[in-house]
């Protein structure tokens, strides 16, 4: 089980101007450290000057403030945050704790209005908030190109394979060009020894016979050289034509390519950008709204407390009467509006927040539907910049196709025209040595050339060895290459696995995370007639984007039993508000611990636990201080009491 290493390094905090705080300098130790007091005491605005110390934008500016600023100490560095009023918006500057908080907001920054602790009492998909913070492109992304390593190993592999079942027949035809070399040298041997005794018999002149061999040596290597050119235009030709067979393809799949992929989706940027700020605007607008919604909230039920404590100090007094009865006449009914100072209907101000709640839920609604457009926007651009990088792929490919083809005619138009040449070299020697033959040399001339043609063979056959020869070195080495290359394969196949099950690994240890802190959390807090609270994993069609795939959801089980004993199935509508708040906090657990914020993470934030008992909350805090280095908790005073004062305790902010 995944649990925080401790530290004993106390966080220093310095906060200005943010929420409701103007100033303050406040002391964090590792371990439970209670927020303690009435509502409108600027707990919730200290948690966000904490996670705007860690990074986040989810912090408010104090409202007749246009700057502010938290600063963190921590572990011998220091973090500064500064918030500038920019207009309606708020802009943040400086260096947070961590690098990217989204994860943060999500499973370890739990205020009231949470996602990922809302969830459950929402009815939202469960598996949708889990794996958000999961780059599921960059996953498939990762697989497509593995699969292509592997592919072309297997190539490779196979290709070594094919070699070796080869090598046997090449060698074997190694030793018969060896042999085919050692019989022609032995044919030479004998045509010169008859060549030695013709010429003892011939009375000549020296002169004559050494102009006729040298002319018969001239010929013997014009005829070398002629075979030789032949080889290279045999060689230019199949190069050639494979060429042109490989810029047929090209061409072929160039063709199924849109003539301009990105020429017809230049609205996309522009779209996007638009997008993007309009997701960013309504974000703005939700953050500003829901700070609107908890101060007003916080306000309403300062204005109760107010009202309770004279009462009871009322109920004390010995004229008692006239006073409570003014309370109880006017309390319920009107307050002072604390915008305009003026006496309002109560009803009127809660109807206000209730419009506030709507029209930010309006607008979580339509930020929502950005949001989808926008990823159908992207992957839209996604395959239209595929498809303009593989067109020109193909062009740069053709290109280079062009001018290899282009520079491979002209060796062959050089090599046909030294051919020509050679042939008419060969003809003119041939008739130059016909002129030098005479009845006398007609024997030893016959021998000479019989000589000759042994030798041009014997040349012929050893540039075929030497073929041959590196033929079968090239495949030796590739099997030497072969083992590597099956260990590297097997690399591959391992990462290939790790990735495919990513995805799948991860939903099944959410899954298997909350479920094991489900059942330890509701043994522990002991809810009457609740059994168990638990997730199932299971396969179902759901749209991404504009297409329906196959994915796995996460469906959430209750179960309770009857006074006698009977188990049965229950509906989360009908957990009760305590029942809820520690389903949706487990849940949180879980993300927190799945996605590993244990170890990067150092504070994990709870605030508005007030709809579970205070015993309760004690024991539910004693439990998610094992997974957190510092655990920030805002509690009224008398949900803080059963506590202790073991914790730190933080009274006045």
């Amino acid at each position: 089980m995944a649990t925080s290493e401790q530290t004993s390094e106390t966080a220093e905090f310095v906060v200005d101007n943010i929420g409701g705080i103007d100033n303050t300098q406040i002391s964090i130790p590792p371990g439970i450290t209670v927020l303690t007091g009435k509502n409108a005491t600027n707990r919730t605005s200290f948690l966000q000057a904490i996670m705007a110390a860690m990074g986040s934008n989810q912090a408010t500016l104090k409202g007749d403030a246009d700057e502010g600023r938290v600063q963190l100490d921590l572990d011998g560095e220091t973090y500064e945050r500064t918030l500038t009023r920019a207009g309606d918006a708020v802009a943040f500057d400086g260096d947070g704790y961590l690098d990217d908080p989204e994860v943060a907001e999500l499973f370890a920054f739990l205020l009231e209005t949470n996602e990922a602790r809302q969830s459950v009492a929402r009815g939202d998909d469960l598996r949708e908030i889990i794996m958000r913070p999961v780059d599921t492109d960059d996953i498939k992304n990762r697989i497509r190109e593995l699969e292509e390593e592997k592919d072309d190993l297997n190539d490779e592999l196979a290709t070594i394979e094919d070699r070796k079942t080869d090598l046997s027949d090449i060698e074997q035809h190694k030793g018969h060009i060896q042999e085919q070399i050692q019989e022609k040298k032995d044919d030479i041997a004998d045509k010169e020894e008859e060549i030695d005794k013709s010429n003892q018999g011939i009375e000549s002149s020296r002169q004559d016979q050494e102009e006729l061999e040298a002319k018969l040596d001239e010929l013997r290597s014009t005829r070398s050289d002629l075979e030789s050119t032949r080889r290279q235009i045999e060689t230019q030709t199949e190069s050639i034509t494979s060429l042109k067979q490989e810029r047929s393809e090209l061409e072929a799949d160039l063709e199924e390519l849109p003539e301009t992929p990105m020429g017809d989706h230049q609205h996309l940027d522009t779209e996007i950008k638009r997008l993007r700020e309009k997701r960013q605007t309504l974000n703005a607008q939700i953050s500003d709204l829901q700070s609107l919604i908890e101060y007003n909230e916080e306000r309403l039920e300062e204005e109760d407390y107010e009202v309770l404590e004279t009462l009871e100090a009322a109920d004390q007094s010995e004229s008692a009467g006239s006073p409570t009865d003014e309370l109880l006449a006017n309390g319920d009914d009107e307050i002072t509006c604390w915008t305009c100072g003026s006496n309002v209907e109560r009803d009127q101000i809660k109807d206000t927040v209730e419009r506030l709640q709507e029209r930010r839920q309006n607008l979580v609604q339509e930020l929502n539907d950005v949001k989808s457009e926008l990823e159908d926007l992207k992957a839209e651009q996604r395959e239209a910049n595929q498809q303009q990088n593989r067109r020109e792929e193909i062009e740069r490919k053709l290109a280079d196709i062009d001018d290899e083809l282009e520079s491979r005619d002209a060796q062959l138009d050089s090599l046909k025209t030294q051919r020509e040449e050679l042939t008419d070299d060969v003809e003119t020697l041939e008739a130059d040595v016909d002129d030098l033959e005479s009845e006398d040399f007609e024997e030893v001339l016959s021998l000479h050339k019989e000589a000759n043609q042994l030798e041009f063979e014997i040349d012929s056959l050893e540039s075929d060895l030497a073929e041959v020869t590196e033929e079968i070195e090239e495949i030796e080495a590739m099997l030497n290459r072969a083992e590597d290359l099956r260990e590297e394969r097997e690399d591959l196949v391992e990462q290939l696995t790790d990735e495919r099950t990513k995805i799948d690994q991860i939903e099944a240890d959410a899954v298997e995370e909350f479920n094991e802190h489900m059942d330890a959390v509701l043994e522990i807090l002991d809810y009457e007639n609740l059994d168990r609270i638990w997730i199932e994993r299971v396969e179902q069609t759901v749209r991404e984007g504009r297409r329906k795939v196959d994915q796995t959801a996460f469906d959430l089980h209750i179960v309770r039993t009857t006074e006698n004993g009977a188990a049965y199935e229950d509906t989360v509508e009908h957990l009760s508000e305590s029942e809820r708040e520690v389903t949706g906090l487990v849940f949180a657990l879980a993300g927190y611990l799945v996605h590993d914020l244990h170890e990067t993470v150092p504070f994990m934030l709870l605030d508005s636990l007030e709809a579970i008992d205070s015993d309760r909350i004690a024991q539910l805090v004693d439990y998610f201080e094992e997974y957190a280095d510092y655990l920030v908790v805002a509690l009224l005073p008398e949900d803080a009491a059963p506590l202790g004062d073991d914790v730190s305790q933080i009274t006045a902010i």
